[in-house]
């Protein structure tokens, strides 16, 4: 964990530990989510007052669990009434609990929490979670106030490239800290053999036959219908042999999974492909895995399933854009990175990767898990979090 000693809170003039306020819509699931949780759970850790503000969600125990504390506001709301009524809520936490660094982590309540810390001359952390489109007016104007923080954290070089070229944020106010992967629960050696079979059994896997993974919610730009292709022109390649099994795992609109549905049944691959809704143990079913896919046709801003798929020792088909250039090394190293959209290339990486020798397989894994543990790490992520906001409070620690 940090190495900032926490005695530095001494030196201010109140004479208590600094504290953080974190402000994101809800405590529901995702990266945003789960790295607010492990900052806020590291922050109370090392002494700090941690404060996390959200409308709430399944999370929050977690959180309060490990002696963060939970405000319940509805900062996810976009209504400009309820978003005026944030601010001043924001602004009287800031003062009464008092608050020293507002970190907010969503474009919706950086309104209301930039407006705030501004009141109360605190400083402002925002973090940019992706490349916020900024195609349209509206658009850029939506996402300019996390652009407005007195750092401004990435969680890729490609996203702080991109909040430099299109948002004009300075270098100097510029800090990449990559999402963390927790190698405790992303540890095979830790997965029990009856996890694994019950999946198998809800996936209806047979024994034998490889299984391609591609986690990630039912939505068009996550690439199912590239990998689609792909497994089509493998099944072709190989006599129409369907020696595999793909798993698409995830959930999303009805709509488009009737369409993804419509399509495994053109290519003639319904006794090869399952789509069995979310994914609960997600550590159980990268150990299922042979291969994990993130086909992905816009980039990703860093791509958690690539680096929790490596630190489970698999390897990993990625598409060449965005957060996959810096978290998957490409040539069969810890994986393969091929063109977005290019359902040839990606299946010549699954025929590659499902052809590897035993003796190849370990040496990825190994090497994957490496990369990981030396790159992607909760420790390393919330180390560099404290870093920030004790740069912001005690300057003399730069």
């Amino acid at each position: 964990m940090s190495d900032i000693p926490i005695s530095t809170a001494d030196q201010s003039s109140s004479g208590r530990p600094p504290a953080v306020m974190q402000v994101l819509p809800a405590l529901v699931t995702g990266g945003v989510e789960r790295g607010t949780v492990d900052t806020a759970k590291a922050l109370a850790k090392a002494g700090w007052m941690s404060y996390v503000v959200s409308a709430g969600g399944p999370m929050v125990r977690e959180l309060e669990r490990a002696g963060a504390r939970h405000i319940t506001l509805p900062v996810n709301s976009k209504n400009p009434f309820v978003m005026r009524k944030n601010t001043a809520r924001l602004e009287e936490l800031i003062r009464s609990l008092p608050v020293d660094v507002v970190h907010v982590r969503s474009r919706a309540p950086a309104w209301s929490a930039r407006a705030a810390a501004l009141r109360c001359g605190v400083p402002l952390v925002t973090t940019f979670h992706n490349a916020y489109k900024s195609h349209s007016w509206f658009k850029k104007f939506w996402a300019n106030p996390m652009s407005k923080g007195d750092i401004v954290v990435a969680i890729s070089d490609f996203v702080a490239d991109y909040a430099n070229s299109a948002f004009g944020v300075p270098r100097a106010r510029l800090v990449t800290i990559p999402r963390g992967t927790d190698l405790v629960k992303f540890d095979p050696n830790r997965i029990y053999p009856e996890r694994m079979s019950n999946l198998q059994q809800q996936w209806r896997l047979t024994d034998g036959l490889p299984v391609i993974l591609l986690p990630g919610r039912l939505t068009r730009w996550k690439g199912h219908t590239v990998l689609l292709r792909a497994l089509k022109i493998l099944a072709e390649r190989h006599d129409g042999k369907q020696d595999f099994t793909a798993v698409l795992l995830g959930s999303g609109r009805d709509g488009y999974r009737a369409e993804l549905e419509s399509l495994i049944v053109q290519y003639r691959l319904d006794r090869s492909v399952r789509i069995p809704g979310d994914g609960k143990d997600m550590p159980a079913a990268y150990m299922l895995a042979d291969v994990v896919v993130s086909a992905s046709t816009f980039p990703e801003g860093f791509g958690r399933v690539a680096v929790e798929a490596q630190a489970m020792g698999k390897p990993v088909i990625a598409t060449d854009h965005g957060g996959s250039r810096e978290t998957v090394l490409p040539g069969g190293e810890t994986g393969w990175l091929v063109k977005a959209g290019d359902a040839k290339a990606l299946a010549d990486a699954l025929d590659e990767a499902l052809h590897l020798t035993p003796e190849r397989r370990m040496e990825i894994a190994a090497r994957a898990r490496r990369h990981v543990s030396e790159n992607f790490t909760v420790d390393a992520m919330c180390d560099a979090y404290i870093k920030v906001y004790t740069r912001l409070l005690f300057p003399e620690h730069r």
